[in-house]
């Protein structure tokens, strides 16, 4: 299993990391695993749901409330093969990221 840091996850999504705890006290889907000392561990499902809120919230404008209403109606719909497959896609996105970034870091734009 693949673990993000908050750091991964600001270059990932282009956001500051007190935008993602935040989100994270106010969206009851996003929990990240915490070490002994506090330091958040991200899975994928995390990072998926990540998008899918910046996603509703930047480019659909839709409230936080809003944004995290459609993520539970999402979660429980009928739409669950077509997630899956987007949700495969976007795994594999990031492998390749991460791939790549081992190779050559600067090649990658900072907001993807």
């Amino acid at each position: 299993m693949i673990y993000y840091t908050l750091g991964d996850l600001e270059q990932l999504l282009g956001l500051k990391n007190y935008v993602i705890r935040y989100w994270e006290k106010e969206v009851p889907l996003l929990q990240p695993h915490k070490d002994e000392r506090g330091k958040r561990y991200y899975v994928n499902r995390d990072l998926q749901i990540l998008f899918r809120l910046k996603y509703l919230l930047y480019d659909r404008h839709f409230t936080l409330e809003g944004a995290r209403n459609q993520l539970f109606r999402e979660v429980s719909g009928e739409q669950q093969n077509l997630r899956a497959q987007i949700a495969a896609l976007r795994s594999d996105l990031v492998a390749l990221y991460e791939l790549v970034k081992g190779k050559n870091s600067s090649a990658i734009p900072k907001k993807l």
